[in-house]
């Protein structure tokens, strides 16, 4: 289903305009209410009623038309373009280069080379993903600690004020500190345990760690690796 980016209306809105002037409301008036020109409603309502009743059914009368030509008398001659792209296909030269071997305008390649879906060069191949899983639970743990900025009100993208004061996070009434994430996670099960804390210093992180061990445990989890 194809709808041009810039369309005032969408499928469900042109449906909405047939259906009121089949309602009996004017062309005029419903292109006033649906806020489009006289011109478009009378577009879509011709094209609906004009319309079967299966293309009606399927709302194929609604859609936008593609404003590709139907006869293009100036293209080339279909031995021209396999030549081009056969000169794209032995050489894998870009189009500049491949206009300079055949003879013709480089937009002219650009635009058979495009036509034929080799106007660029294959992406390779993606290797698969290399992911690993240790056996057991607690045959390896992984700790990590993020810093998360605290505030006291939420930003101009929850409460829409984008005025000067809001956004300057610099100023002191709104440096307030950090929270520090602290977590553990188990390789193979992905059991994670996690903490919010003031700071990240040794005490703080070695208390975190015997109080994630004896959850791991709890869990019947006996860390291994650390």
């Amino acid at each position: 289903m194809y709808l041009h980016a810039n369309a005032k209306l969408g499928l469900a809105g042109r449906l909405a305009l047939v259906r009121a002037i089949e309602d009996g409301l004017s062309l005029k008036a419903a292109a006033a209410t649906f806020n489009v020109s006289p011109a478009t409603a009378h577009r879509w309502w011709h094209r609906w009623r004009e319309a079967s009743e299966e293309t009606r059914a399927t709302l194929g009368c609604l859609c936008d038309r593609s404003s590709r030509p139907r006869h293009s008398p100036r293209e080339l001659a279909p031995e021209l373009q396999e030549a081009i792209c056969a000169c794209r296909r032995k050489t894998g030269w870009n189009p500049r280069l491949v206009a300079a071997a055949t003879g013709f305008a480089h937009s002219t390649v650009w635009k058979v080379l495009r036509r034929a879906g080799i106007s660029r060069p294959p992406k390779p191949r993606r290797e698969p993903a290399n992911s690993y899983e240790w056996p057991c639970p607690g045959d390896l743990l992984h700790m990590d600690t993020s810093r998360y900025a605290r505030f006291l009100r939420p930003g101009h993208k929850m409460t829409g004020d984008r005025s000067r004061s809001s956004r300057n996070w610099m100023n002191p009434q709104n440096r307030v500190g950090r929270d520090y994430a602290h977590a553990i996670v188990d390789d193979h099960s992905r059991l994670a345990y996690v903490e919010l804390h003031n700071d990240e210093r040794a005490a703080t992180v070695t208390a975190f760690v015997e109080r994630a061990l004896a959850f791991f445990a709890e869990h019947g989890i006996v860390a291994k690796g650390l």
